[in-house]
């Protein structure tokens, strides 16, 4: 006898009741089954739930022998119910016993019974349990039956997530309570003992079932409706720097709130009783659980804009629009994050924060930046990690490991224990080298600078013992300000730069004022950005973005020493027309009366692979160079560096490009033009010992890296290695990684 179309409401109302009555779980889950099997008018309905093993356990029936609770076990799989967990979608058959798949379980009683419908019971896209009814007839089960069930096992799902049916025996395996390890890519290196906080909070869905089914259908409309209207309203106006979002990831998100089946599966889950959060839910779960079955990476690569939709519109619906920032941070905040930009980054509490975990992101992206800047502990490319962490989970991040500690055992805990008295003790012995010169045992002076991009960067200036400010990105500061900084804003921070810089040499500033990442000249969206519209190109094209920058960097400078970089110099033309703006800038200076600068240097940075032919052109009309390793490697290498797939198949450290920085030192020596190092490489001291010997005495990086690097100068001597290093590029070898780790344990230098 097949269900009314009011069944599920009527079994959803009751259910609720079972879940108000103050039982122990399995008096609650043994009533469930009871009610379920009424309700579909079913001779058998039972429960299975997935344990931490992998195996599927019976742990309330109706009609069956109740010997078989708690001892019937179904292996991955195996059965018509692991089928069903299997493909995590709802099966019936009406002669069961002659389906291949099925598995006789004695215990169970079960052979008398021949048709069988089961249903996963799905949390999150993945199936926690399997929910079934059977009946002695050969029959099948009607739509408005299967869908029942569906619902209900929703219904279960999050009392299961909210802790309804714990006890020791029922499901504490299906909880996320075991402790589990991720791996990721480093962007900061450091190690925090801390607690998870969600940069987005997953909206606890605890109302799941309506008592006005009208009224939710209302909710939920409105609810899109200004869903739609919010992601239309971010597309037109291209405001996407400040939230962290990508525009691929917006046009994703409109594709689905716009998706007329999306919204047909919403009203269908709201006709059986739901409400509308939990419609959300069940149609999220749904959705997940499909697609994490396809074959097609593509399709599988759209979940986290599932989930991402899903939860700006629980969200709508409740009325919260916290974020981890916003909310009560822990004292040791570890943030875990899908993407993120660098001005979110900034809005956490300095002093609370400890590291920061990405699902998504390069190593080398702004919010890397602004995280190395900050010294908190940070990965990224972690996968699968948001679905496995809670609010409040205890954590240890690894990041110099790449590893992230979920709910680790007291064994874990000990061990990182020691690690961080460990660092802290050799964080210590770099500190006392803070005063001390950089130099070599042969008596070479390397100068060592820190790279900036923000006014919170400036106190490690002094802290690190660096020489000055190698390079100070100007580029941030437009990115995490909603609009273009005015004149008097950048004067305002130059002048702070300046400050803090005093006497010391290399304060140099990146000249960037039409960054692409400015929300006013943000361009189209490119295939390749990387090679595209940005930086010098960018600048000359807006001539009048960029004269006011310079024109704040003048007024800034005030009478003292200034140095203007000029990134992504690409042809000889290129340096000409932005230094022939520059003069301008200055002459305008004069004429209104106000300091010239004491010295104006104007630097080129060498960054694009055509300009290494260009060297003897372009070192005789600059003041000084610098060494853009990042780009350089990565446009050497035809490897983008936020792509993980391709930024790790070159080593740093082959002969190729270390020929290629060769050859720059040797033309900045040939023309008598000071010559610096910015990037990666820079704070890295095996590959900060490679750059020494190859010629440079000048290198920038981060803060923390000072340190590090000065202990292995200390115990260089240069001229040892720059023979050795002449005779290892003569080689026909991929990589000098390992020939250069033996010459620094056979010389005794500490890297």
């Amino acid at each position: 006898m097949p269900a009314s179309v009011g069944a599920p409401r009527q079994m959803l109302r009751r259910l609720r009741e079972v879940m108000a009555e103050h039982e122990s779980a399995q008096a609650r889950l043994d009533k469930v089954v009871v009610l379920i099997a009424s309700n579909i008018v079913a001779e058998v309905c039972s429960l299975y739930l997935r344990r931490r093993d992998g195996t599927l356990e019976l742990v309330a029936t109706e009609g069956l022998n109740p010997g078989a609770v708690h001892n019937t076990h179904l292996k991955p799989g195996e059965g018509l119910v692991g089928l069903i967990a299997e493909q995590a979608e709802p099966k019936q058959f009406a002669d069961a016993q002659h389906h291949p798949a099925f598995s006789y379980r004695p215990e169970t009683g079960e052979e008398i019974y021949h048709s069988f419908v089961g249903v996963p019971i799905l949390r999150g896209g993945h199936t926690i349990g399997v929910l079934t009814v059977q009946n002695r007839t050969m029959r099948q089960y009607s739509d408005e039956e299967v869908e029942a069930l569906q619902t209900t096992a929703m219904v279960i799902a999050e009392m299961i997530a909210s802790g309804g049916f714990v006890t020791e025996e029922v499901t504490a395996e299906t909880r996320r309570d075991a402790n589990a390890r991720f791996t990721g890519q480093p962007i900061s290196e450091g190690v925090a003992l801390g607690h998870i906080v969600l940069h987005e909070p997953r909206i606890v869905v605890t109302r799941l079932i309506a008592e006005d089914v009208e009224l939710e259908r209302r909710r939920l409309l409105q609810a899109i409706e200004d869903l739609t209207t919010m992601i239309d309203e971010m597309m037109d106006r291209g405001d996407m720097a400040r939230a962290g979002e990508h525009r691929e990831v917006l046009e994703a998100f409109r594709m689905f709130a716009h998706d007329h089946g999306w919204r047909r599966r919403l009203d269908e889950a709201l006709a059986t009783g739901l409400t509308a959060e939990a419609a959300v839910q069940r149609v999220r779960n749904d959705t997940r659980a499909r697609m994490l079955r396809m074959p097609d990476q593509r399709f599988r690569d759209r979940l986290h804009d599932i989930d991402d939709l899903s939860n700006r519109l629980l969200r709508l619906l409740s009325g919260g629009t916290e974020t981890g920032a916003t909310g009560n941070l822990p004292e040791d905040a570890i943030v875990i994050a899908r993407t993120m930009g660098p001005g979110e980054l900034l809005d956490y509490d300095r002093q609370r924060l400890r590291g920061l975990v990405l699902e998504e992101g390069g190593a080398n992206s702004h919010v890397a930046i602004v995280a190395r800047a900050l010294g908190i502990a940070a990965i990224t490319q972690c996968d699968g990690v948001l679905d496995a962490v809670e609010q409040g989970d205890a954590a240890i991040l690894d990041a110099a490991g790449g590893e992230l500690h979920l709910r680790p055992t007291q064994e874990v805990i000990s061990a990182y224990s020691d690690k961080v008295r460990f660092m802290a003790r050799r964080q210590a012995q770099y500190a006392a080298l803070r005063d001390v010169p950089a130099m070599t045992l042969d008596d070479q002076r390397v100068s060592l600078n820190i790279n900036a991009g923000l006014l919170f960067d400036l106190p490690h200036l002094d802290q690190s013992g660096a020489d000055g400010i190698g390079l100070f990105r100007t580029e941030l500061q437009f990115m995490i300000s909603s609009t273009f900084p005015r004149l008097n804003q950048q004067t305002r921070l130059y002048k702070a730069i300046l400050d803090a810089a005093g006497d010391r040499p290399w304060c140099s500033a990146r000249s960037t004022a039409a960054t692409r990442c400015c929300p006013i000249s943000a361009p189209a969206r490119e295939e390749n950005p990387a090679l595209g519209w940005r930086a010098i190109r960018m600048a000359l094209d807006r001539p009048a973005l960029f004269r006011t920058q310079i024109r704040a960097l003048l007024r800034a400078a005030n009478g003292r020493e200034i140095r203007i970089m000029l990134p992504m110099i690409s042809d000889v033309s290129e340096f000409e027309a932005a230094r022939r703006l520059i003069d301008r800038e200055v002459k305008i200076l004069m004429r209104h009366g106000r300091p010239e600068p004491k010295r104006l240097m104007v630097g080129a940075m060498i960054e694009v692979p055509a300009l290494l032919w260009q060297l003897d052109s372009v070192l005789p009309l600059a003041d000084f160079a610098s060494v853009g390793s990042n780009d350089l490697m990565q446009f050497l290498f035809a490897a983008d560096r936020g792509n993980v797939r391709v930024s790790d198949r070159f080593d740093s450290l082959n002969p190729a490009a270390l020929k290629a920085f060769r050859h720059i030192v040797r033309s900045a020596d040939k023309h008598d033009v000071p010559l610096t190092l910015c990037g990666e490489m820079a704070g890295k001291p095996l590959e900060a010992m490679a750059l020494i010997g190859l010629g440079f005495r000048s290198i920038s990086m981060a803060p923390a890296s000072v340190g590090p690097v000065k202990a292995m100068i200390l115990s260089l001597d240069a001229g040892n290695l720059q023979q050795r290093l002449d005779e290892l590029l003569d080689t026909k070898k991929t990589s000098l990684r390992e020939d250069l780790k033996r010459f620094a344990a056979d010389s005794g230098v500490q890297i």
